[in-house]
């Protein structure tokens, strides 16, 4: 699994003229899915961005988690990230999770965020053309994986 975290003062999700997710202060995820991903992967990753300290504190030290200071999660579903680009300019997207996988995981992941925090969560819409926009603050970006 890897997500692509990046600290927003805004963000939110399109698909056609619809909006399907807006959020203030808090993180955007782009949630990519390996075909050989687990559920114990996954829940790994939940509590990493929960807990994970790229909010700053009074001393404007990043210190803070998603959680601490009540921010919001926009969760976004993102099979470019697993792109191959070693051969040719075409990406193969051979090693990401079939949609059958995919997007069972992709909703239990929001599910788990729903069932571990009190934030509010937001989503794109799964397999969808989706318009995202965002204020990166910062900007912080990270890229984990697991």
């Amino acid at each position: 699994m890897k997500v692509v975290v990046q600290r927003v003062s805004s963000a939110s999700v399109m698909v056609g003229n619809e909006i399907t997710g807006v959020i203030e202060k808090g993180l955007l995820l782009l949630v990519g899915i390996h075909q050989d991903d687990t559920e114990q992967q996954m829940k790994w990753m939940c509590e990493k961005i929960l807990k994970l300290r790229v909010f700053e504190d009074e001393d404007k030290k990043m210190n803070l988690s998603v959680t601490d200071v009540k921010g919001e999660l926009l969760v976004v579903s993102q099979f470019t990230l697993y792109g191959d680009t070693k051969k040719g300019t075409r990406p193969s997207y051979i090693e990401a999770a079939r949609p059958e996988k995919a997007e069972p995981m992709y909703e239990e992941m929001i599910q788990y965020f729903k069932d571990h925090s009190d934030l509010n969560i937001q989503t794109g819409k799964f397999g969808a053309m989706m318009d995202v926009k965002l204020i990166n603050d910062g900007p912080v970006t990270l890229i984990l994986e697991k």
